[in-house]
């Protein structure tokens, strides 16, 4: 879909998020309820310009947490539309937002995620959740989320753990300019080989620890936008592609299908690889920050951990990648921070991890391996 100035357009005007980390004897819901008054607040909006409301289900939490029912009695509104998504990492929940906004069922739409996984789940993580595949072996997802296919890619470019471990090591350094960053510790790779492995060949930094916190964002049309206290960050384009085929396919590992939403998303925004200046990506595990590179053509096939590794995507490089700390090292936050970070530096607010003359960014996020969506942002100028 693209959202062109032939149509009214989209923009987030507001973005908010809590402290993470650990929130014991709170639920998700009540962090979404204050991240969303954060995002009201740096957006100028009170509730009464809600008209929207979109909220994201979550892996563990307290009865009604992530639903749009008990979420708006907490905060007290009965916008004009309401919806919760099954799967809301941040960038659906901006497509379904940005989709309502164009239809007019809306006009400014607020988007939450409160999550208590990190205190509920602990450090069982990633382990602590069965996939579909258990019956076969595969009991935790990152084996084949990430084990598998790194183990593919390697076999096929002959690429080393050493670089896959540099993907860790650039986002910490991206963390300790980050003081939302709950990992934001110097990480060397020296520090990353000594890990154990957590399922071979991947290390205990290549994989996401559980985190809580909440996120929240204000989206509403282009127009209304120019009233907003902020710079405006505009939706360039987006797009999305599934594979519910799932292990039907013959690529499923190494999920080559992604190519496919980044052509669109280009396409439908007008822009080239070379006009973004800065790359969000969704990363759980880190060899998805690896492939989805790759996919979205910023290399070649093979050359994303050698690319990685040079230090062009760490600070001060060229194609600054996750710049928060994302997942790894940021917090766990199904994407949700990602866009946060991706509006904060469009809007020049990042401090010292401020990409120079930031003005269009791409977010790119997947469900496992079924779908994938991207999203370009630009700064109003």
């Amino acid at each position: 879909m693209r959202l062109s100035n032939e149509r009214r357009g989209v923009s987030v005007i507001g973005v908010g998020a809590t402290p993470q980390g650990r929130h014991p004897g709170r639920t998700g819901n009540d962090l979404s309820a204050e991240a969303l008054i954060l995002a009201m607040e740096d957006a100028g909006v009170d509730r009464g310009a809600i008209d929207g409301l979109i909220t994201c289900k979550v892996l563990r939490g307290a009865p009604g947490d992530g639903l749009d029912v008990p979420l708006g009695k907490l905060l007290g509104i009965d916008p004009a539309y309401s919806a919760t998504l099954d799967y809301g990492t941040c960038n659906f929940s901006v497509h379904l937002a940005a989709m309502v906004i164009e239809s007019g069922l809306a006009e400014t739409v607020a988007l939450t995620y409160g999550t208590v996984q990190g205190t509920m789940m602990g450090a069982s993580g990633f382990a602590g959740l069965l996939t579909p595949d258990a019956p076969y072996g595969a009991i935790d997802p990152m084996g084949y989320l990430c084990a598998l296919m790194f183990q593919r890619h390697r076999a096929r470019y002959g690429v080393s753990e050493e670089q896959l471990g540099a993907i860790a090591v650039a986002q910490h350094r991206w963390a300790g300019l980050n003081p939302l960053a709950v990992r934001g510790e110097e990480l060397t790779i020296e520090q990353y080989l000594a890990e154990p492995y957590y399922i071979n060949p991947i290390r205990r930094y290549d994989v996401a620890p559980f985190d809580d916190g909440g996120v929240a964002l204000i989206l509403t049309r282009a127009d209304r936008a120019l009233d907003a206290p902020r710079v405006p960050v505009d939706l360039l384009g987006m797009a999305q592609t599934t594979a519910l085929r799932g292990h039907q396919l013959p690529d499923h590992l190494d999920r080559d299908w992604i190519a496919a939403t980044a052509d669109r998303v280009f396409r439908d925004a007008g822009l080239t690889r070379s006009d973004i200046d800065l790359v969000s990506v969704q990363d759980p595990a880190s060899a998805w920050t690896m492939q989805m590179l790759e996919h979205f053509g910023f290399v070649g096939p093979g050359e994303a951990l050698g690319f990685i590794a040079e230090g062009h995507t760490s600070p001060g490089g060229r194609l600054p990648v996750n710049t928060s700390g994302g997942h790894l090292a940021e917090s766990y936050m199904w994407g949700w921070l990602h866009t946060v970070e991706v509006v904060r530096q469009l809007r020049g607010e990042c401090g010292p991890r401020q990409v120079p003359d930031a003005e269009v960014a791409i977010h790119t996020a997947t469900m496992v391996g079924n779908k994938a969506a991207a999203t370009i942002y630009g700064r109003r100028r």
